[in-house]
């Protein structure tokens, strides 16, 4: 069984640093496309960035220039977010699709969730 294991949410000062990881559990043989979505109190859940297959990213405007996603290997991704501000507090969810493992295939899987908090 494939899961998604988040690390790396916590509680910073505005205009920090925090680095949140991705994993996905298992025997990965490869994943298409990575994301980050966040979900912040009463508010839907938004993409974040998105890391898809050959390398194309994309990214929300109001975390453009400021968050950096990667895939560091096939199976992890990792968001850099850099000049956090408290409108960036919410939980942050990766997602991964197109998830190839051992014996089967996953369309869709999300992370159990990690919270970031900024403080002014």
């Amino acid at each position: 069984q494939v899961e998604l294991v988040e690390s790396g949410g916590g509680l910073v000062q505005a205009g920090g640093t925090l680095t949140l990881s991705c994993e996905a559990s298992g025997s990965i043989l490869g994943i298409r496309d990575m994301a980050w979505y966040r979900q912040a109190p009463g508010k839907e859940r938004e993409l974040v960035a998105i890391a898809r297959s050959g390398g194309i990213v994309n990214y929300a405007d109001s975390v453009k220039g400021r968050f950096t996603i990667s895939r560091d290997t096939v199976q992890t991704a990792t968001l850099q977010m850099n000049l956090l501000n408290p409108e960036d507090t919410a939980v942050y969810y990766c997602k991964a699709e197109g998830i190839a493992a051992m014996s089967v295939f996953y369309n869709e899987l999300w992370g159990q969730g990690t919270l970031v908090t900024v403080s002014s």
